[in-house]
């Protein structure tokens, strides 16, 4: 399982960068991140054929770590969501 060097939340510009082994980065928005929530309260939203609402402005307030992923708690007060380490590395490109 492939695992992060480092994580840097960047309050601003609204995104998250991972870095991969190899020196690779990986950015995805926090607005992405929020939709693409794998809980099962979002799952269920999916399964229904309908999308996860997250406004452009939602912000990632605090990122726990679980060992094999993060808990990302986002500021419209969903915390559910873990995040797995392949399922985060999936969720974007990955650019060298």
């Amino acid at each position: 399982m492939n695992v992060p060097e480092r994580i840097d939340l960047d309050s601003r510009a609204h995104t998250l960068t991972l870095h991969w082994p190899g020196a690779r980065a990986q950015c995805v928005s926090h607005a992405a991140l929020r939709r693409a929530c794998p809980c099962a309260a979002c799952r269920r939203i999916r399964l229904a054929a309908s999308s996860v609402q997250a406004a452009e402005d939602v912000a990632i307030v605090d990122i726990y770590s679980m060992a094999y992923g993060v808990q990302i708690i986002f500021s419209d007060g969903h915390a559910q969501g873990i995040f797995p380490w392949p399922f985060l590395e999936a969720l974007g490109a990955v650019a060298a």
